[in-house]
């Protein structure tokens, strides 16, 4: 039996110059409120002790794309509200593993807002594409199990 060619087809860019425009121009206000609204949402169910696992890695996500926007150099004074904010979410985690039910400590909620705010601005000043490559950068460390990688 002769071998198949095994060549994935990749999709057509019906209009290239609309698809590199897109990738320029910042991340539409839409589809940032979705994103908004998603770790508002989180936020608030985790300060009233209702928080499920699926908050818990909305916020997760959001504190490590702030912590790699801090580590290529945008909102580098992020840093250290991203530190406090991954060690409560470690003891949330903790507590959810003792009692089944997710909370956070004052300082991990302070923490979570100033994370929340500093990641806001960084998502407005970057590109939709910068945007997308600091997402990937982030899911590669995640998966090559870096040397700051936690896993709970």
């Amino acid at each position: 039996m002769r071998k198949q060619c095994k060549r994935k087809v990749r999709p057509l860019i019906y209009n290239p110059m609309e698809y590199v425009m897109d990738g320029v121009k910042p991340t539409s206000d839409r589809v940032l409120n979705k994103l908004r609204m998603l770790e508002l949402a989180s936020l608030e169910s985790m300060s009233k002790g209702m928080g499920t696992v699926a908050d818990w890695s909305h916020l997760i996500d959001m504190v490590n794309l702030a912590e790699q926007f801090a580590k290529i150099g945008v909102g580098i004074e992020v840093m250290e509200h991203c530190q406090a904010a991954q060690a409560a979410m470690i003891d949330a985690a903790r507590h959810y593993e003792q009692t089944k039910t997710m909370m956070l400590s004052d300082v991990g909620l302070h923490a979570l807002r100033e994370v929340y705010a500093y990641h806001d601005l960084q998502r407005q000043s970057v590109t939709r594409a910068e945007y997308e490559q600091v997402i990937n950068r982030m899911a590669n460390y995640i998966r090559s199990k870096g040397r700051d990688v936690v896993e709970v």
